[in-house]
């Protein structure tokens, strides 16, 4: 499927599905999605095709978050420009620490990452004085609904950040398309196969290897910026190894080889707790189970699966 359908489907289901949202609560719950669906792709970029994997990317959620409530404070910037402001700074971040972090393989790059990811969560945690602690920090507004207010197009809160964060998932979405057919996506995509191949056709490894992390690091950035403009205050939450831990699941559920799979995970796995709430005690059993079965009898994750069998019913 060219990447021109899959972007206009996702447009189309983006809007779409609010003419079934019995409340306003659903478009909070839309806008998540999209939030996660941002962060995921930048796995995707990571590890479906560059085949590294990061157990710590949280992190740079993290710092985009903060970037968002601090830059306003302390140095005056515009909510808009701090977003811009922690992309690049997790940009710079991830290239730095890239260049060590890459050249280990395994479980090893994995607690690598990891570290990375619980030493952000540990200094946000211990800033007290600047980041609120554990108590974390209200957000200023980014207020552009003012100006929509002014220009006569009134809309609610959720509302609001449901269309902002569904054009910047769309936008992200288009990237990492664009990127999975250029040179640099397809020679990520050879390294992902065998590096000792790679290398023989001339492709720079480390090269590749750091350009996949510093995307993906921004796409993080991006998301932690977009959670904490929509909520209007964070917490350390954020960076944490849990968060991590939900993102890569979201990529490797969905389909970490598939960009529409990895926003096909991120909103599987952001609707099904809200679902499994019936079930009170038992959620997060089932909720493993059937984590555990799609990984069992799907291994490519869950869209990439549902679109195989689909062809083969065709044939």
């Amino acid at each position: 499927m060219s990447k021109w359908i899959q972007l206009a489907i996702l447009a189309a289901l983006i809007a779409i599905l609010p003419v079934f949202f019995p409340s306003g609560y659903y478009y909070r719950i839309g806008a998540l999605v999209f939030v996660n669906g941002i962060a995921v792709l930048g796995l995707v970029i990571l590890i479906g095709f560059a085949g590294q994997i990061s157990l710590g990317h949280a992190g740079f959620a993290g710092i985009g978050a903060y970037a968002c409530a601090l830059a306003p404070e302390q140095f005056g910037l515009h909510p808009a420009l701090a977003l811009l402001l922690g992309a690049v700074l997790s940009a710079g971040i991830a290239a730095l620490i890239g260049r060590p972090i890459l050249r280990l393989k395994g479980y090893y790059l994995a607690v690598a990452t990891l570290g990375f990811g619980i030493l952000v969560a540990m200094t946000i945690q211990n800033e007290r004085a600047l980041t609120g602690g554990p108590d974390g920090m209200a957000v200023e507004e980014l207020g552009l609904r003012d100006l929509l207010r002014d220009l006569g197009w009134r809309v609610s809160g959720g509302e609001f950040w449901y269309g902002v964060c569904g054009i910047a998932l769309l936008i992200g979405a288009w990237i990492a398309l664009n990127l999975r057919d250029s040179p640099t996506g397809r020679a990520m995509r050879a390294l992902h196969g065998s590096e000792i191949a790679s290398r023989t056709l001339g492709i720079d490894v480390a090269r590749q290897k750091l350009v996949a992390f510093v995307i993906s690091a921004v796409f993080a950035s991006v998301s932690g910026s977009l959670l904490a403009l929509q909520n209007r205050y964070i917490t350390p939450d954020v960076a944490g190894f849990m968060h991590s831990i939900e993102l890569v699941t979201m990529a490797v559920l969905g389909g970490a080889g598939s960009v529409m799979g990895g926003i096909f995970g991120a909103a599987i796995l952001t609707l099904l707790p809200q679902v499994l709430t019936v079930l009170a005690d038992y959620e997060q059993v089932v909720l493993g189970v059937i984590m555990v079965t799609v990984m069992i009898f799907m291994p490519q994750g869950l869209l990439p699966s549902i679109a195989r069998r689909l062809r083969r019913t065709r044939k």
